[in-house]
């Protein structure tokens, strides 16, 4: 995908444990658009120092094409603690 209106998405994704009947499940939490690549690792760093409630995260940048609905393959620049497994 290299269209003009392509755009560098920068994104953590945390995931939390969830309550779900009597067990507990990894769920993603809301994921969050990032300024910038640094912005992306510093909510890393704060996951892995154990700050609030997130227990695992994946920082991920991709190109986009919001107008085509294009979404390129995302390239991982950070995960820490608990996240799903990649079946790839």
């Amino acid at each position: 995908m290299n269209n003009v209106s392509s755009t560098v998405r920068i994104i953590f994704q945390p995931y939390v444990f969830r309550t779900v009947g009597k067990r507990k499940q990894l769920s993603p939490g809301i994921p969050i658009a990032c300024r910038d690549e640094q912005d992306a690792l510093r909510r890393i760093d704060k996951v892995k120092a154990g700050l609030g409630d997130t227990v695992g995260a994946q920082a991920v940048r991709m190109l986009v094409d919001e107008d085509a609905g294009d979404y390129g393959d995302p390239e991982i620049l950070g995960i820490v603690g608990e996240v799903p497994k990649n079946d790839d």
